[in-house]
């Protein structure tokens, strides 16, 4: 219960400070975010968090399938594969939006 009411304090505060900013201020966040975003040193920093997020994944993925080895039905064994042969296949661009380059 106490974590509802902080979301929606939380919420209700930034309705009341949204409205009184108003769309000027939406509008320079906006720009804002959009320069941050288009910076080359931070597209650089969030491709490389990416590849050690997929590296990381990878290594995941086979520790707990030496644990939990033939304990996973069938369909999602069939699944997993699937997606993994799908990843594999030279797609260019993974689930997460960014590029290979």
């Amino acid at each position: 219960m106490r974590y509802r009411l902080t979301f929606v304090v939380g919420l209700a505060l930034g309705y009341v400070l949204g409205t009184k900013a108003g769309r000027e201020r939406y509008e320079q966040l906006k720009k804002s975010a959009r320069q941050v975003a288009q910076n080359p040193a931070v597209r650089n920093t969030a491709e490389t968090a990416a590849q050690q997020g997929r590296q990381y994944a990878g290594k995941a993925y086979h520790v707990v399938s030496e644990r939990v080895g033939d304990r996973v039905p069938d369909s999602v064994a069939q699944r997993v594969r699937s997606l993994r042969e799908r990843n594999t296949n030279g797609t260019a661009e993974d689930d997460w939006g960014t590029s290979n380059t």
